[in-house]
C-alpha cells in the first residue's frame, strides 16, 4: 500500500473528548477551523474533529505512526489501519455511493453525483486519498481528486440541477428531502443501466427511505437501498461527495465569471453581499438565475430593495 496522507475514523461524543485531552497533553497547538469541534496541529500532521459525526480528519506528516500508537490503541481501542476489509468488508462489496453537493447553499446548483465500486475499485479509490470532500480544504484537491476518481475507470454520474430549474422543482416538490430523493433515484437509476449487476446503493441518511424507494423507476427498485449517517467514510460515497463538489465549485466559477461576481459558498453576510450586489447589477429577476429562492436570506434580500 502506498504511504497514507490522510484518514478518517467515525468518533462517539466520549472518544472525541478523549482526543482533545490526549492532544492537549501532547503539545498540539490549537486553530480555528469552520464546522470542527476542534482542530490541532504539531511538527505538520494535523488532527481535526468535525461537529458532523463526529469524525475526526487526520492528515500530514508521521500520520501512519500516530495512528498505530495513539489512535487505535488509546482512542479507537482497535487496531483498524490496513484490516479495513476484515472490519468493514462492504466497503470493498460492488455497490453505488451517491452523495450530494449545494443544498445548504444560497447560491449555486444543487449537484448529486453517484460511483460504482467493486473491491479493486474501492482499495484504488482508498490508496488514491479519496476521502469526503468536506475533509478536502481547497478547490484545488476537489479538482485533482475528481480527476483521480474519472480516470480510475469507476462508473459515475453527475446531475447539475441549476438554480432556476432547482426553483422550478422546488415550487413544484415542496420539499428538500423530496427533491432530493428525485435527484438520487435519477442518478441510481442512471448507473443501474451501467452496472447492471449492482447489488445495492448506499447513500447519507438524508430522509425516510421510502420517500427515496418511491421515487425510483423500474431498474432502481430491484436494488437493495441503504441509508446511514456517517456514510462518506464509505469509498464509493466520498468519491461521489468529490464529483458533486467538482460540479458544484465549477458552477460558481463559470457563472460568477460570466457576471463578474464572485459567489461566495454557504449563507454568511459575504453571500447576502453577494446577492445585493447581483440585484444591483442586474435586477431582481436576476436572483433566482443564481440562489436558491426558497431560502429565508433569499426573501430579506429582496426585500431590502422593495420600495416602502
Amino acid at each position: 500500500m502506498p504511504p497514507l496522507h490522510s484518514q478518517t475514523y467515525p468518533l462517539t461524543q466520549e472518544q472525541a473528548e478523549k482526543l482533545l485531552a490526549l492532544l492537549r497533553q501532547r503539545g498540539f497547538a490549537f486553530v480555528e477551523k469552520p464546522y470542527s469541534l476542534y482542530s490541532a496541529t504539531k511538527e505538520k500532521l494535523n488532527i481535526t474533529v468535525y461537529e458532523k459525526g463526529p469524525k475526526v480528519l487526520l492528515q500530514g506528516r508521521g500520520l501512519e505512526d500516530f495512528i498505530a500508537f495513539v489512535m487505535e490503541p488509546e482512542i479507537l481501542g482497535e487496531a483498524r489501519l490496513g484490516y479495513e476489509e476484515v472490519h468493514d468488508p462492504e466497503l470493498f462489496a460492488p455497490h453505488f455511493g451517491i452523495d450530494e453537493s449545494g443544498k445548504g447553499d444560497l447560491f449555486g446548483p444543487l449537484v448529486i453525483a453517484g460511483v460504482y465500486v467493486n473491491g479493486d475499485l474501492a482499495r484504488h479509490l482508498r490508496d488514491a486519498g479519496v476521502r469526503d470532500s468536506k475533509g478536502i480544504g481547497t478547490d484545488k484537491k476537489i479538482r485533482e481528486l475528481a480527476q483521480v476518481i474519472r480516470h480510475s475507470g469507476a462508473p459515475s454520474e453527475i446531475i447539475v440541477i441549476g438554480p432556476e430549474k432547482y426553483n422550478q422543482l422546488y415550487a413544484k416538490i415542496g420539499n428538500l428531502n423530496r427533491l432530493l430523493a428525485w435527484g438520487h433515484a435519477r442518478i441510481i437509476e442512471n448507473l443501474c443501466g451501467r452496472v447492471p449487476s449492482c447489488p445495492r446503493a448506499l447513500s447519507d441518511k438524508f430522509a425516510d427511505a421510502r420517500v427515496l424507494q418511491k421515487a425510483l423507476l423500474e431498474n432502481g427498485r430491484k436494488i437493495q437501498l441503504d441509508q446511514r449517517t456517517k456514510a462518506e467514510s464509505d469509498y464509493a460515497v466520498a468519491a461521489a461527495s468529490i464529483l458533486a463538489r467538482e460540479g458544484f465549485i465549477d458552477w460558481l466559477d463559470k457563472h460568477g465569471k460570466e457576471l463578474g461576481i464572485t459567489f461566495a459558498k454557504g449563507v454568511s453576510a459575504k453571500v447576502k453581499g453577494g446577492a445585493t450586489e447581483v440585484i444591483a447589477m442586474y435586477g431582481a429577476g436576476m436572483l433566482s438565475k443564481v440562489a436558491k429562492m426558497h431560502f429565508k436570506t433569499a426573501g430579506e434580500i429582496l426585500a431590502t430593495f422593495k420600495q416602502p
